[in-house]
């Protein structure tokens, strides 16, 4: 079961009606009149009102009839929904996107890590470490960066990715004590992909396979978050040294469009940092060093 595919306009209208909706009146700045709403959120013409544009412009908009929005309606789209920095950068890139003809598919990234990164890797140890793809798979990793991830090791190497792990894996609800913060913020990531390129084959593969298996991420993924809490420290119940908390650092790779390195550190001295070195001893190895040769290529 694949997601639906989308124009540019498609995908802008459904942004849109996914905010209006879960926008209440009262947050917009409106006082909602007597009886009872039918309609979650606030109205059509009440964001067009909001926004200073005709309910047939916006109504156009949300159909995705109408492509090119000035830049000046998208912003007053984003302040009459209240949008964050981030979700309003999202709503810019999506009209951008639908005002000019959407392109074939690019291919999936590269899924190969070059032989330093993975060095890198080593270097890094006893912090757990970790580079994924774009969408989430694990594409290298240290002893510790796999094993924070209870019972991943058991699936196939090209079936170990963190939203297939958060949503699928039966262990995931045990290690995350803040499970549902976890997938709030992992299915923001994802649409936040969706909407600038809907039709990435990797993507539109692991999104089909979670909306088919998984009903907290089809309840997620409906919702059109693209914004999630961030937070540096992540806890892990772990079932081999206990309860961890170590503080994440993510960086993007130059030279590997859409992989990202994963870094986990703790306090020298503390609980956590102890847990991190017996976590590291007690893993299982990842994969051989580099040779001399690989590290000169």
């Amino acid at each position: 079961m694949a997601p639906e595919q989308h124009s540019g306009g498609e995908e802008l209208g459904r942004f849109l009606r996914a905010r209006r909706t879960q926008t209440s009146p009262q947050a917009a700045g409106l006082t909602p009149g007597p009886g009872i709403r039918r309609t979650p959120g606030l109205r059509r013409e009440e964001l067009a009102t909001l926004a200073g544009v005709s309910i047939d412009y916006y109504t156009r908009l949300e159909r995705g009839k109408e492509t090119r929005p000035s830049p000046a309606v998208v912003d007053a789209l984003g302040r009459a929904l209240q949008l964050d920095d981030a979700e309003h950068q999202h709503l810019r890139e999506l009209a951008v996107r639908a005002a000019r003809y959407a392109p074939k598919p690019a291919p999936a990234p590269s899924r190969t890590v070059r032989p330093h990164l993975k060095l890198l890797l080593e270097t890094v140890r006893p912090n757990p470490a970790y580079i994924l793809s774009r969408s989430m798979d694990i594409l290298a990793h240290n002893p510790g960066g796999l094993a924070l991830y209870a019972g991943i090791a058991d699936w196939p190497v090209k079936q170990r990715n963190l939203a297939r792990y958060l949503f699928l894996h039966p262990a995931a609800h045990e290690v995350f004590p803040d499970w549902e913060n976890q997938i709030r913020g992992c299915v923001a990531r994802l649409r936040a992909l969706a909407g600038t390129d809907p039709d990435a084959p990797d993507l539109t593969t692991l999104v089909g396979e979670l909306l088919l298996k998984s009903p907290d991420f089809a309840g997620l993924w409906e919702r059109y978050e693209v914004t999630g809490r961030k937070h540096t420290a992540k806890t892990f119940q772990h079932p081999h040294v206990g309860k961890i908390t170590l503080v994440f650092q993510g960086m993007a790779l130059e030279g590997t469009p859409g992989h990202r390195m994963g870094v986990y550190t703790a306090e020298p001295g503390t609980p956590d940092h102890d847990a991190m070195l017996l976590l590291d001893m007690t893993a299982t190895p990842a994969e051989p060093r580099p040779s001399a040769s690989e590290q000169k290529r």
